[in-house]
């Protein structure tokens, strides 16, 4: 028997179990996979990027302009500085980058996942791995185990299910299924893009490019990206992916620190019998890469090539597939549950992470998103259930 079953291991499910265990409850984490934390560990292997240093307004700027009320709480509640003194306080110290992204000293993610279940166990949580949620029977949470199927019913749950990309480590979207009336379709955010290169770009692939300006709608970034044989990817690009995805065109800005005037100048000045890429090298300091991307998207060359450099339309054929996606937009939408994530029409389960309905970029927000949710879901089952003395 146990007063809280949390399903799904990965940083909101883990929060949402600390709080319950720090209320003094009983509580089972149960994951599908055979161990914890899978798409926690892969996002640490570039280095974890637990959370982004920044003023508040542009810290919540990055999940929209409108966000849930019950999303907005939990960022409140649990912004950059709280995460930061999270990780300290498991004995992680962490440094700030010089774009103010947040990453542990030791640049890893196992560290700060075994200090964080050592907690759990102090706190008397157990963990059940290879449980597989297969929905509700009357009021019976079932689950598959190697043991067989088993039944559950705990005084409160917080579903932390994951979204849809990354299959393999344990986020597949299937769960949708047992809620389905409440579900907004799964969307790739936070993903790379197809694109049908010319073979002069074949001498490029896998070049990484830097200091240009990607646009699309409303959102630019100065992210590095990456040319790869099926198309693009990389911080820069997905920082603008959701305005991509959602239909806006992608520019270029192949010298953004540079005006149009002083570009056009430039490109004035004589240039001899020097070709076109010399040229654009010596009074422009392009890279072999800058004139590749121009020359693939910008002939015929207008007479105002200036103009072009500056924003230069970008050809893609839509995003790579959604398990490739780093993250999902998409799943349990607010309006059916209530501002401290319980489902309103389940009273006593709770939700969190990326399962609900929100997207943001990368750097820090994910991670923060999927944390500050599963604290707010788990201290809403722990009032839920000890309303005097939590």
């Amino acid at each position: 028997m146990t007063d809280a079953i949390v399903i799904g291991a990965g940083p909101a499910g883990l929060m949402a179990a600390e709080q319950l265990g720090k209320a003094g409850l009983s509580v089972t984490v149960a994951d599908a996979m055979p161990s914890v934390g899978r798409k926690f560990l892969m996002a640490g292997k570039s280095g974890l990027n637990i959370t982004k240093a920044e003023p508040d307004k542009a810290f919540l700027a990055a999940y929209g302009e409108q966000q849930p009320t019950a999303l907005a709480a939990a960022l409140a509640q649990f912004g950059p500085d709280e995460v930061i003194a999270w990780a300290e306080g498991l004995g992680q110290p962490v440094f700030t980058g010089s774009t103010g992204r947040v990453f542990p000293t030791v640049m890893k993610a196992s560290p700060l996942l075994r200090g964080w279940l050592a907690r759990l166990v102090g706190l008397g949580v157990r963990i059940e791995t290879r449980w597989r949620w297969d929905g509700w029977r009357n009021d019976a949470l079932i689950f598959e185990t190697p043991a067989g199927i088993k039944e559950a019913t705990p005084q409160v749950t917080v579903l932390a299910l994951g979204g849809a990309s990354w299959a393999r480590l344990g986020s597949n979207g299937q769960w949708a299924a047992h809620l389905a009336e409440s579900i907004a379709p799964f969307q790739p955010a936070n993903m790379g893009f197809v694109v049908q290169w010319s073979d002069h770009m074949a001498p490029y692939l896998g070049s990484p490019v830097k200091s240009v300006a990607l646009t699309a709608g409303n959102r630019t970034s100065r992210g590095e990206f990456i040319i790869s044989e099926r198309g693009i990817e990389g911080g820069g690009v997905y920082s603008v992916s959701q305005a991509m995805r959602d239909g806006a065109t992608l520019t270029l800005d192949l010298k953004p620190d540079w005006s149009l005037e002083r570009t056009r100048s430039a490109l004035n000045k004589p240039r001899g019998k020097a070709s076109l890429s010399n040229h654009l090298r010596k009074v422009l300091k392009f890279t072999a890469v800058q004139t590749a991307l121009l020359s693939e998207f910008g002939r015929p060359f207008p007479d105002d090539l200036a103009a072009l450099i500056k924003a230069l339309p970008f050809t893609h054929h839509g995003p790579r597939p959604m398990d490739e996606a780093i993250s999902t937009a998409g799943g349990l939408q607010f309006e059916y549950l209530t501002d401290d994530l319980m489902i309103r029409q389940k009273p006593g389960v709770f939700c969190a992470g990326e399962m609900l309905d929100w997207e943001a970029p990368t750097g820090g927000y994910l991670i923060t998103g999927c944390l500050a949710t599963g604290r707010l879901a788990g201290s809403s089952a722990a009032r839920f259930l000890k309303p005097l003395s939590t």
